[in-house]
């Protein structure tokens, strides 16, 4: 099994995305010894904005094509996805920007676009200041982090997306406290559930 372990928050030891994909990655690695890990941080090794290669010889040609083989090749894809105001951090677009690519993991049909990576398992590590998951809430219309996230997966032929989620940890030290507790509690059973 190969298990590709994506972080993205800019916050570095005070992240809990981070704290969370550890933990993911930990469980995978003691339920499955032998997985083949690999690690890319989207913030400390930031991709640039997608753009033309200028040639073959372009390097950023090289790093495209490595970041496309990486997800290619993963079974599973652990991603640490704090929310950034209502979205996504710009490095792990970034890296979507590196994986949608037209022939590769998608094409267009005479039916309409058609996935084609499916077979994989996703688990994005979804961490929030407030709390946008409780419906009917002012802030749950204002949540274009996890909505993005389903669709992009989904419109690769991925249909096996999970979250685990810690959110409100702005909110106070204790509700940070619970809402990690409860996300790292609920890992277990995620990965119960799968086998």
């Amino acid at each position: 099994m190969k298990l590709l372990h994506l972080d993205a928050s800019a916050l570095g030891a005070y992240s809990v995305s981070r704290g969370l994909t550890a933990a993911v990655v930990a469980e995978f690695v003691k339920n499955h010894p032998g997985v083949d890990v690999t690690y890319r941080d989207l913030h400390a090794a930031p991709l640039g904005h997608w753009g033309l290669p200028a040639g073959e010889n372009d390097p950023a040609a090289a790093e495209n094509a490595a970041v496309l083989e990486e997800f290619l090749a993963a079974d599973v894809i652990v991603i640490g996805a704090p929310m950034y105001n209502f979205g996504i951090t710009s490095s792990l677009k970034a890296w979507i920007d590196r994986i949608a690519v037209a022939g590769k993991t998608f094409q267009y049909t005479a039916a309409g676009p058609e996935g084609l990576a499916g077979g994989k398992r996703v688990i994005i590590a979804s961490s929030r200041g407030g709390v946008y998951s409780l419906p009917g809430s002012p802030a749950a219309g204002m949540d274009f982090q996890e909505p993005y996230l389903r669709a992009v997966f989904a419109f690769l032929g991925v249909t096996d997306i999970e979250f685990v989620r810690a959110e409100g940890v702005a909110m106070s030290d204790d509700h940070k406290t619970q809402a990690i507790g409860g996300a790292i509690a609920s890992i277990g059973g995620l990965l119960r559930k799968a086998a």
